[in-house]
């Protein structure tokens, strides 16, 4: 069981005891409708929908190299703080997860800056592509919560078919036809960030905090490519670099730069994350799509 749940991803939930996994498969069903034509059932809620989350504003550090437990952050946001992690010992760079908000079930998919800084790998991609089409087979909303710095770079992933992979959680994000939105908590960074449900790719809903860095790269990294030469040119390069940097941030990848370019519906105070999502998932109640008429899809394998 260790083996299929933490190695293979082939079960997505292991236990130690009988009890405890019949008690755990209760609770999965309390989240899941009857069938494919119904909505998830709802629950009574005593977490009020307004309620703020003041500690959001600690919990997650404004230094973008500076780890820290996605898990925190999802227990603020939902009821009560309780939520059914799915494939919780398989790639853990990643976290999906069912949990509610103001009694409705919703799907979270949420990168870890604590396991490989959160990057997404080939498992990673695999793992959240599988949850975002089960939620959207049975009619669960789904929450993205973004903190990417973007695919995970090697000779063994590109050989792995890191591209083609990838490419299985962007499908299955476009494929999706139940409500879905996006929070920025930090950095989006590169191809990563299209696939993790950007606005581009038809995220119905798409906010940051104020601490968001939509790019493609880090600010270090762009300024040594956009002004190498400017850098090399001068009588000293290490200072130039660190000015260039500076430049960079303030002009590029300040809060208000991806509300200005149309990439985020609005900048919100995270510690109103929670009323601002129920809200949101109640706006997106109605939501209706019908896919084109066809005997089935053709999804990158």
């Amino acid at each position: 069981a260790d083996v299929h749940a933490e190695t293979s991803g082939v079960a997505h939930f292991a236990y130690d005891d009988e009890e405890t996994c019949i008690a755990e498969v209760r609770y999965l069903l309390s989240m899941l409708p009857s069938n494919n034509r119904e909505n998830p059932p709802t629950g009574s809620c005593d977490d009020p929908a307004e309620r703020r989350s003041d500690v959001l504003l600690d919990l997650v550090p404004a230094d973008g190299n500076r780890p820290y437990d996605m898990a925190k952050v999802i227990e603020e946001l939902v009821d009560d703080g309780e939520y059914l992690e799915v494939h919780e010992r398989w790639a853990r760079n990643i976290i999906c997860a069912l949990a509610r908000l103001d009694g409705q079930v919703v799907g979270i998919v949420a990168n870890q800056p604590q396991s490989l800084a959160g990057v997404l790998d080939i498992e990673a991609s695999e793992k959240a592509a599988r949850f975002v089409q089960m939620c959207d087979a049975f009619n669960i909303p789904i929450l993205t919560l973004l903190d990417v710095p973007g695919f995970l770079p090697g000779v063994d992933q590109e050989h792995g078919g890191i591209i083609r992979h990838g490419a299985k959680l962007l499908y299955a994000y476009c494929n999706a036809t139940v409500p879905r939105i996006s929070l920025i908590l930090r950095k989006a960074y590169g191809g990563a960030y299209i696939v993790m449900d950007s606005q581009s790719i038809g995220a119905d809903l798409t906010y940051a905090w104020p601490t968001n860095e939509i790019a493609v790269m880090g600010a270090e990294g762009a300024a040594n490519v956009i002004f190498r030469r400017q850098i090399a040119d001068a009588e000293d390069p290490e200072a130039m670099r660190t000015r260039m940097v500076k430049e960079y941030k303030a002009e590029l990848m300040h809060p208000y730069y991806a509300a200005e370019r149309g990439l985020v519906d609005d900048v919100i105070d995270p510690a109103e994350t929670r009323a601002v999502l129920i809200a949101s998932l109640a706006m997106l109640r109605t939501k209706h799509a019908d896919l084109p008429s066809r005997k089935h899809g053709n999804p990158p394998q």
